[in-house]
């Protein structure tokens, strides 16, 4: 089988099957391809077909595309992966992969692979200082976040969650960030609103570790002029008490 991850940063022939604008099949004949799509030949992927592909980036139906590879959707409950290839100099947010591939990626559970190299750093990253590194990253990856990088001498970890991104630190003696002591819960007057794919998912990590749950899920509407949008949504706290607010986007409806 091809390691589809021998192909990230690097520049990949594709031949198109589906190009934009193209029905998806006739037992499917309204789902429509908003971007092209197609396979690298002489590949196997892991459902035992080539591998496949979506083209970002260019808005007209192609036949072959020749482009750089810049991640990987690999399917958690489906194995099988499909290479991210665009213009060469493009790149493409993990937030932006997932809105332009929603229309077939949203029946799987997946995770977006990249290279340390092509890792985007969001332009707001909170920096948490927490009172023991160890206990607060073990919590942040029973949540399903992964440590981008670490500087152990510095007691600091990077983590990620999909585009979610948070700094820990442990406190020090000579915490220069600080302004007054700490007391519990650091995190008194902010909670940090993350949107996620499933509120479910995460939900049952918390409950399956006995781990508290500070607010239960319910669904919320909130009006923004004329709409109401909303939330599947649940609150927990951190080891130090910060507050974590995760929901899933409900849509939307008119004001009544």
């Amino acid at each position: 089988m091809t390691n589809s991850k021998d192909f990230l940063g690097k520049f990949v022939d594709v031949i198109i099957d589906k190009p934009l604008g193209s029905r998806h099949s006739e037992k499917y004949p309204h789902q429509i391809y908003p971007v092209n799509y197609g396979y690298v030949p002489n590949t196997i992927s892991g459902d035992d077909e080539e591998l496949d592909c979506y083209i970002l980036g260019i808005f007209e139906p192609l036949k072959t595309f020749r482009g750089e590879c810049i991640a990987i959707i690999h399917r958690t409950n489906d194995n099988d992966d499909k290479l991210i290839v665009v213009p060469e100099g493009r790149n493409y947010s993990n937030d932006e992969i997932r809105a332009l591939t929603e229309f077939q990626e949203r029946f799987f559970e997946s995770e977006i692979i990249r290279n340390d190299v092509d890792f985007i750093f969001n332009k707001s990253i909170p920096e948490l200082s927490v009172s023991n590194l160890e206990n607060s990253v073990v919590f942040y990856k029973m949540l399903g976040f992964k440590v981008e990088y670490e500087r152990p001498e510095n007691k600091f970890v990077f983590l990620s969650m999909g585009d979610i991104q948070f700094m820990l630190q442990e406190l020090s003696d000579n915490e220069k960030w600080s302004l007054s002591p700490l007391t519990y819960p650091f995190g008194n007057g902010i909670n940090f609103q993350l949107k996620v794919d499933s509120v479910d998912k995460i939900y049952l990590k918390l409950k399956e570790h006995n781990y508290p749950i500070f607010f239960d899920i319910e669904e919320n509407w909130y009006r923004q002029d004329d709409k109401f949008w909303g939330n599947k949504e649940f609150l927990v706290q951190d080891p130090d008490g910060f507050l974590l607010r995760f929901f899933e986007d409900l849509g939307e409806k008119e004001v009544i």
